[in-house]
């Protein structure tokens, strides 16, 4: 493929972060909107004709069109397997939604899949690419923070129910849905990926304002991490009108605080000449999902489409391999089988499908 090439893509699923993904490829350099498909053909049809596209019925027919370099996987969550075992068959390159996977032998089989047929794995928890996210990185990979001591997320969101109702999968753990998995996923995500492994998870599930939906709204989780770092996640859906997520890193040398996207504390023993520009990230006015589905931007899965397109060209790993998620997953995992049990779980796990279902 010569890098003149225009990369073209597929979107699965015409859902509601389909647009996202549309809007990303359509500003990006070298990328294009080739097709979209969703067994609810209107739903294709209407976002097609929003972007000058076709649409499909069928992924096969869409694995099929030779213009299709990238399939961006937007089906609900357990239908990820099955499409990514194709896509990797059809040899297109895939970035799928969070969580890539609904198990760790799902997620492997995947992975193993993609290496197989030399196609890109990516994952969009596009949250990581954020500049603020990116400086904290930076600094806990330099040492700036010390010792780690606690790393904290903190999301307070609301949804209301008809949002649950909006799509049957929405109802169902069994499909991926609830506050852990489908919403919290993304900030879990930014503490593994900011403080490391965990080790330990202990966590508490509970459904606090949607009582005719059968998941839970809102987790509370401590984390042990590899490093000796502790850590809480606390998330929801339930708490009207909903706040921006806070990120927060803490160190013997450091302190590093994000609310939505912005750097709000950014303070190290270790003074250096970036650091009033670092403090200056991130924008006060994008929303980043507190109070609705759809109030975020599309400039975070912009970056990941575009890392895409340019390591397509360069013939390297993407920004964000599903291989770096993966423990994301377990995490999850550990977390619903903790609640599930009411006590501790030391990582690793392995697969329980029965803590997919929601308490009786």
């Amino acid at each position: 493929m010569t890098p003149s090439k225009t990369i073209g893509f597929g979107i699965l699923g015409a859902g509601l972060v389909a647009p996202f993904h549309a809007k990303g490829i359509k500003h990006s350099r070298g990328g294009r909107l080739v097709a979209v498909c969703d067994t609810n053909r209107p739903r294709a049809e209407k976002l097609a004709a929003e972007y000058g596209t076709r649409a499909y019925e069928s992924l096969n027919d869409m694995l099929a069109d030779p213009e299709v370099d990238v399939v961006n996987v937007c089906l609900p969550n357990h239908l990820h397997f099955d499409a990514v075992l194709a896509c990797a068959m059809a040899r297109k390159h895939v970035l799928t939604e969070k969580p890539p996977a609904m198990t760790l032998r799902e997620t492997d089989a995947m992975i193993e899949a993609c290496r197989k047929a030399g196609v890109k794995f990516g994952c969009t928890v596009q949250c990581r690419v954020r500049k603020s996210i990116q400086a904290i990185r930076t600094a806990a990979l330099q040492g700036r923070f010390g010792r780690l001591l606690q790393a904290d997320a903190i999301m307070k969101w609301f949804r209301p129910t008809d949002y649950y109702q909006s799509d049957a999968w929405r109802m169902s753990r069994k499909s991926g849905a609830g506050v852990t998995v489908q919403h919290a996923f993304h900030y879990i995500d930014l503490l593994h990926y900011l403080a490391g492994e965990a080790a330990e998870v202990d966590a508490r599930m509970l459904n606090l304002a949607h009582p005719g939906i059968h998941l839970e709204d809102t987790l509370y989780a401590f984390l042990g991490f590899r490093n000796g770092a502790r850590g809480m996640v606390e998330a929801s859906t339930a708490l009207w009108p909903g706040v921006d997520v806070r990120i927060e890193i803490h160190g013997t040398d450091g302190t590093a605080v994000v609310v939505g996207e912005r750097m709000t504390i950014w303070k190290f023993k270790d003074e250096r000449p970036e650091d009033n520009e670092i403090r200056q990230y991130g924008n006060a006015t994008q929303a980043t999902g507190a109070t609705g589905a759809t109030d975020f931007g599309f400039l975070d899965h912009g970056v990941v489409i575009q890392d895409m397109i340019e390591a397509i060209h360069e013939n390297r790993e993407v920004v964000i391999p599903v291989s770096s998620v993966r423990h994301t997953v377990e995490i999850v995992l550990a977390m619903y089988q903790s609640a599930a049990r009411g006590r501790p779980v030391a990582l690793p796990v392995t697969d329980d499908d029965s803590v997919w279902s929601w308490p009786s």
